[in-house]
Order: structure tokens, then sequence, then C-alpha cells
């Protein structure tokens, strides 16, 4: 079962976090789940609007889909639609098969993140 997390950290804990999940799965060679780390919750948000969440969403449903298809399914237009699949690919969270279809590799996408008030 392939999983992603999405997690908000600063610059130096994601890379501190990085190091220790490499020794970690290193140590064990268990799959511990893919990591999409963000600096904050407004880059988060520049990568993963509403409409590639949509799309996500959209692709976990209904399995492979050709751009076409996945425009008809959100009933969005295709080079909107190709423009966000190509985002979501630079990041990870979409792939392509090898026939050319676009698929969410995840069975499970989980969010991690905390905000604290000011001390």
């Amino acid at each position: 079962m392939r999983t992603a997390t999405i997690r908000i950290r600063k610059a130096g804990d994601s890379l501190k976090a990085v190091r220790a999940g490499f020794l970690s799965a290193w140590n064990s060679s268990k799959y511990k789940g893919e990591h999409f780390d963000f600096e904050s919750p407004a880059a988060l948000f520049r990568v993963l609007t509403p409409k590639r969440w949509e799309l996500i969403e959209c692709l976990q449903k209904s399995g492979p889909l050709g751009v076409r298809a996945l425009a008809r399914e959100l009933g969005r237009d295709v080079k909107r639609v190709h423009d966000d699949a190509v985002a979501m690919i630079e990041v990870g969270m979409v792939e392509k098969t090898a026939d050319g279809k676009l698929i969410a590799p995840f069975d499970e996408i989980r969010a991690d993140f905390v905000m604290k008030a000011a001390a």
C-alpha cells in the first residue's frame, strides 16, 4: 500500500525530518510512505489548489484516465486540467502509466500539520 503524507515544516525541521526518515527506512528496510513537505500553509495551497485536490480525488475514485476523460469527469477545460496534471506530476502526487494515462498512485493521502498560538 502506497501512502503519502503532506506536511508543513520549517526549512530546518524538514531537513532534519528527511534525514531521520531516511535513516529509519535504511535501518528497517520497510516502506515508510512518501512525504511532501511545504514550508508554510501558503506554499502548500499554492501547489495543492482546490481544483488540483479535486483532480487527485477524481483519479483516486476512477482509476487511470487520459487528460480528456479526466476533464470530462471534472467538467473542466482540457487545457486547464492538463496544466494542473503537469503541476501534480512535477510534485509527484500524480503519475503517468505506461500508456500515458494519469493516476493518483496513493492508496491513502494524509495531511499532518500543527498550528500553534504565539507564545
